[in-house]
């Protein structure tokens, strides 16, 4: 007989499908989330994209509705911390909403770096709603091209 038994009316998909469901339940229960409202809040604000090249990284971040001055920016080793705050203007007067999927609030994003970068060397630049921070590479770790001479 061997050691394991294998049950054919197990259904490990369904119970899955069960837990969602409690799951789901109890959001709604708890703080009135229903499983559209609070799946959609586990996103990331705000949207990042890194990129570099031989000389610069390139950190671009999509901010629409944030002014410049609710933005905090810090370099601290090799992280990144990105800091603001999203003020939506309150409605003149009551409405009901079809869909409301733009949030206000706070937000906090660190980035880890893929290299050491140099912190006097850092730029950001606000338009369009989309913050662009342009970091500098340190001049030793900047690729080096090398001659090859005949002997």
């Amino acid at each position: 007989m061997p050691w394991f038994t294998f049950e054919p009316s197990w259904e490990p998909w369904r119970e899955l499908d069960q837990l969602r469901r409690e799951m789901d339940r109890l959001w709604e229960q708890a703080f009135g989330l229903g499983p559209e409202r609070y799946r959609r809040r586990a996103g990331v604000f705000p949207l990042l994209n890194i990129s570099e090249d031989k000389d610069h990284v390139y950190v671009r971040a999509e901010l629409a509705g944030v002014r410049p001055s609710d933005i905090d920016i810090t370099l601290e080793d090799n992280r990144l911390i990105l800091r603001g705050a999203r003020k939506i203007p309150a409605e003149e007067k009551v409405v009901g909403y079809h869909r409301r999927e733009r949030e206000a609030g706070s937000f906090r994003r660190v980035v880890r770096l893929p290299e050491r970068l140099d912190p006097a060397k850092v730029e950001a630049v606000f338009k369009d709603g989309v913050l662009t921070i342009t970091l500098a590479k340190p001049e030793e770790i900047k690729p080096k091209q090398i001659t090859v001479k005949s002997a």
